[in-house]
């Protein structure tokens, strides 16, 4: 079995010790159905009947899960007791509740982190079902986001490896891709490269098949997560990239930037390089800030402010997002005080976590200038794990 998951159960211990949190329970249904985000971490398999995952900052892992799963749960080999049920989950999970007797129960809903907000609004009222009598706990449940975000961002080295190999595959799909490129071929034959390369590996894109990786050509190409498009590459052109893969269960997520050389321009012309400079350098000042504890928040600002301050408009996104088992994984962002994005910019950036970098301008005369690179914060700042791209890459013209 994958010893992620008794890394990341033994994880879970020390962060609930370490934020006086005295249980943590994860209960789910059916997840075929849509399961909760953090199950792949302390679980790493799908549930049929009420199950719940319970771990304590004492040290205890807990699987009360239907008969048929009890095999599975064993094979983890991740927690210290597996309760069988075939009737009922309620006597076994009161017991064990009253058995630990926690001052403070972590639940996983959240406001703000969509990767926190596992545990439905139904089977919350199941919960406090099985609860009601047992008044003294209802008062004592809490948000898990701060559990989950710590679980999810905090990196060990098997992690951290994994994200590190399939940076290393995103460059070499890349690197081929620009040798293969030629004028006059359309967006999505651009793609339909990278596509043929990831199948090749057996692989999948990070996110979305149609839009992974994004690709546009010149001015007139629709900026977002949105489809290549038929729009094709000339002379002149700047191209942007927007993609990542997933392999062995973790993820990439890296912007490019090339020009193809035309015979009035054979060198991008000097407002191109202006903007993508520009970029460069917000990327540059932003990461020189990033350190444990900052926020994400005043991050972002140095961005911002960086491209602003160069007369571009403000680009109408976070500057950075965690990755992990997703592209996009919950937990703090390097982001505005937006509404939309709750109270995750306030939230102190931690060692061990992994986030992008992608400051953007959207250029009325060259198109999306964008790039992306990912870093991971460290004891005393941070450290690149993607290759920072400084000089846009010049294309073979023929």
């Amino acid at each position: 079995m994958d010893n992620l998951i008794q890394e990341k159960t033994k994880q879970a211990v020390s962060i609930l010790h370490e934020m006086d949190i005295d249980l943590w329970i994860t209960f789910v249904r059916e997840t075929s159905a849509g399961g909760d985000p953090v199950l792949p971490l302390i679980y790493g398999h799908g549930l049929t009947w009420q199950s719940a995952i319970l771990i304590s900052k004492t040290g205890e892992r807990i699987a009360i899960v239907g008969q048929f799963e009890e095999n599975t749960a064993r094979r983890t080999n991740a927690f210290d007791k597996i309760l069988p049920y075939n009737e009922s989950i309620k006597p076994h999970l009161l017991k064990e509740i009253d058995r630990i007797t926690p001052n403070r129960i972590a639940l996983n809903f959240s406001e703000a982190d969509v990767f926190s907000d596992g545990l439905s609004v139904g089977l919350y009222q199941v919960l406090l079902g099985y609860l009601k009598n047992r008044p003294q706990y209802l008062d004592r449940i809490v948000s898990a986001e701060n559990i989950i975000g710590a679980l999810r961002g905090r990196k060990t080295n098997a992690e951290l490896e994994r994200i590190r190999t399939a940076i290393e595959t995103t460059d070499k799909i890349y690197e081929r891709t620009m040798q293969l490129i030629k004028p006059g071929m359309s967006e999505q034959q651009i793609a339909a490269i990278m596509h043929t390369q990831v199948k090749e590996l057996d692989l999948i894109p990070a996110w979305d098949w149609d839009h992974c990786p994004t690709v546009n050509a010149g001015a007139d190409s629709p900026a977002g997560h949105v489809s290549p498009t038929e729009i094709q590459l000339k002379p002149g052109d700047l191209l942007h990239f927007d993609f990542g893969v997933e392999e062995n269960n973790y993820c990439s997520d890296i912007q490019r930037l090339a020009y193809l050389p035309s015979s009035t321009h054979p060198s991008p012309p000097a407002e191109m390089r202006r903007a993508f400079e520009t970029v460069v350098l917000a990327i540059q000042n932003s990461t020189k800030a990033i350190k444990p504890g900052t926020l994400g928040k005043d991050i972002d600002s140095i961005a911002r402010s960086t491209l602003t301050n160069e007369g571009y408009d403000e680009f109408k996104h976070a500057t950075g997002h965690q990755v992990g088992r997703q592209t996009h994984d919950g937990g703090a962002i390097i982001g505005p005080l937006w509404e939309r994005y709750g109270e995750t910019p306030n939230w102190p950036l931690e060692e061990g976590q992994i986030f992008t970098i992608e400051p953007s301008i959207i250029h009325p005369d060259h198109g999306v200038v964008a790039l992306e690179e990912m870093i991971r914060v460290t004891d005393t700042g941070c450290e690149f794990l993607s290759t920072p791209q400084t000089e846009l890459i010049l294309l073979k013209n023929e």
